[in-house]
């Protein structure tokens, strides 16, 4: 099982774990459900993918703290 990174907003891939993890190492069981849910998805081989936010994206939502509100901020 391997363990992607991608940025929610721009979808830049963060990078790959392809070491046998747990959640509790990567931290996972400290989400919440919700989080969990919006930041989590699986697919058919059993890969994690998980949405983070890159430093890009990062840098942006600090200068126009208003595209929090918005799911994705680019189109």
């Amino acid at each position: 099982m391997a363990i992607h990174y991608y940025c929610r907003h721009c979808g830049h891939k963060m990078g790959t774990i392809d070491a046998d993890v747990d959640g509790r190492q990567l931290g996972i069981e400290q989400l919440s459900d919700q989080d969990k849910q919006e930041m989590i998805d699986y697919d058919q081989q059993g890969h994690v993918h998980i949405k983070i936010i890159c430093e890009e994206c990062e840098r942006t939502l600090e200068k126009y703290p208003a595209y929090h509100e918005q799911e994705s901020f680019l189109n």
